[in-house]
């Protein structure tokens, strides 16, 4: 076994061994063999940026906050995240202070400000038109007593000296502040060896790794995170210790799980953090669903394990920089397959996997509290992304149909997950003839009646017309109105529908339901007839 992998428990059924690439370049060596040019753009070719040793601008109104507090007699440090994009020369997202006055003396020099929370954080107000700058935090020197339920610390009291201070953090390029003379960075307090693992690229827990984790166990979900954004690797005992302390994630709330995995999903790296995450354990912990495709073959169609297929395609949207909601839809768009899975070898079958992915996929959401909307949204992709299109068997009344059965607002990305699909199975176009015939057919047709709303006839007007009151019946009469419209634009008049109307008012209510169930019908199996000769010849 490589020493960058290791070997986890396979079942009988999953006689594939499976490495956990620890590293990004053993990620790259393994996936780029066989991976197509995007991967190799995305994820291989990485410009790389040397990290500024002198000076660096900071902005004014940081700079006015530490000179204050230095003329008043106090320490005062920029420090953390920004100190580290600094080094890097990258734009900080915010601006973060520490020193060792205490609150109630920040308050005193700056009139303009909130005292934010519990751990001696102060919000000074600036006036800055910079959102980034509008509000500075400024925190007291401070440690932290032992985390007893692995997330928030027992007890918090100031301490005397920075390093105390910095001793608390995460990660050691974290772990760094900097003294501010005339607008640029001057000395840099690093007494963890922050800048040396920033121009090393790795990410190093501060002090005794177990300790960090267990001080707030989403750190190593962090880690990982930092990983991805900064395209660095974790040091091996780091790595150990998240591993060894996985289980401690379990105690940390969905919603702060949710906010560290949707970073890593919209970093430039996250398929190789999905992996990590599965690599060191943490995986279970957050999406387990995504596990059982880990060593599941699939058939002759496919030369990927659905493990391997999932994280291609998902790397693919990050290449397209692709919305958040495409990126989940493409990392679970097949989440369903190990469980629809029949037969071993070139043959096997995966009927139904969008439907039951399509379930799982509101479940895994829904269980990391996202927004309805997303849950919604990235649903909707998972079951409907297996949808069948070959030029000259699909009529202009099929593709309304389609576009009517999915929704026009879901078209631009459902094509976007059959692009990470197809380049997710090795295939070398994203898209093919098929797919480019099928846009020009959407284009073609999008303007035609596709939902009720566009009917000529509303459905008060239907009532006024009929002389009824609001009713099962009037929705019965507007879809069988509409599946007509659909199959013939045409007769999208008021005239037609008028009259067509008031012949299927003659119609009792059984009559009536059962026309309006004979529509639908005729829309499913024209779909269910064309998607199951697809499925007979792909074996999916």
């Amino acid at each position: 076994m490589p020493s960058e992998g290791f070997e986890p428990p396979i079942t009988a059924s999953k006689a594939v061994v499976i490495i956990h690439f620890t590293t990004r370049a053993s990620f790259q060596k393994q996936y780029c063999n066989c991976y197509s040019i995007p991967f190799l753009l995305s994820s291989f070719f990485v410009c790389i940026i040397e990290a500024m040793p002198a000076k660096v601008k900071i902005p004014q109104e940081v700079c006015h906050i530490i000179a204050t507090l230095e003329q008043a007699g106090f320490e005062a440090y920029v420090v953390g995240g920004c100190v580290r994009d600094l080094l890097q020369n990258t734009e900080p997202k915010d601006w973060d202070i520490t020193t060792n006055a205490k609150p109630e003396s920040i308050q005193k020099l700056f009139s303009d400000s909130v005292y934010e929370n519990d751990f001696g954080t102060i919000g000074v107000k600036t006036g800055s038109c910079d959102g980034a700058l509008a509000i500075v935090e400024v925190t007291t020197f401070r440690i932290e007593g032992a985390y007893s339920d692995n997330r928030h610390p027992d007890f918090i009291r100031f301490a005397e000296t920075l390093k105390e201070d910095l001793s608390r953090r995460d990660f050691t390029i974290n772990a760094l502040a900097a003294k501010i003379v005339e607008g640029g960075m001057d000395e840099i307090v690093d007494p963890f060896g922050g800048k040396k693992d920033l121009e090393q690229k790795i990410i190093r827990a501060v002090g005794n790794a177990p300790d960090r984790f267990g001080e707030d166990a989403l750190r190593m979900m962090r880690a990982i995170r930092f990983a991805c954004q900064l395209k660095f690797d974790i040091e091996d005992a780091t790595q150990r210790a998240i591993r060894e302390h996985a289980p401690l994630l379990a105690h940390v709330s969905k919603e702060r799980i949710r906010d560290e995995f949707s970073k890593i999903i919209l970093s430039p790296e996250a398929a190789w953090g999905v992996q990590m995450l599965y690599g060191l354990e943490l995986l279970r912990f957050v999406i387990p669903e995504l596990v059982e495709g880990v060593g599941v073959t699939q058939n002759k169609h496919h030369i990927f394990t659905v493990w391997e297929h999932n994280l291609r395609a998902l790397d693919y949207a990050v290449l397209k920089n692709y919305s958040l909601e495409v990126r989940l839809a493409s990392l679970l768009h097949d989440v369903g397959k190990p469980r629809s899975k029949k037969g071993e070898g070139p043959d096997a079958t995966f009927y139904a996997h969008e439907m039951i992915g399509g379930k799982m996929t509101k479940k895994i959401l829904e269980t990391l509290r996202y927004p309805h909307d997303v849950v919604a949204h990235v649903t909707h992709l998972v079951r409907y992304h297996l949808f069948y299109y070959n030029v000259g068997e699909v009529s202009a009344a099929g593709v309304r149909r389609f576009i009517a059965r999915v929704g026009e607002n879901a078209i631009d990305d459902l094509i976007k997950i059959r692009e990470a699909d197809r380049i997710g199975s090795g295939v070398p176009k994203a898209v093919p003839y098929k797919l480019r015939h099928l846009l020009f057919m959407i284009d073609k047709v999008k303007h035609d009646p596709i939902s009720p709303k566009a009917l000529k006839l509303n459905g008060t007007e239907l009532m006024t017309l009929l002389a009824i009151p609001p009713s099962p019946r009037v929705g019965n009469i507007l879809n069988i109105l509409l599946q007509e419209v659909i199959e013939d634009p045409k007769k999208n008049t008021l005239e037609f529908l008028e009259k067509r109307a008031k012949e299927l008012n003659d119609l009792s209510d059984n009559a009536l339901d059962a026309l309006r169930l004979e529509a639908e019908n005729v829309k499913e199996e024209f779909e269910a007839q064309k998607e199951g000769e697809m499925k007979k010849k792909f074996y999916v």
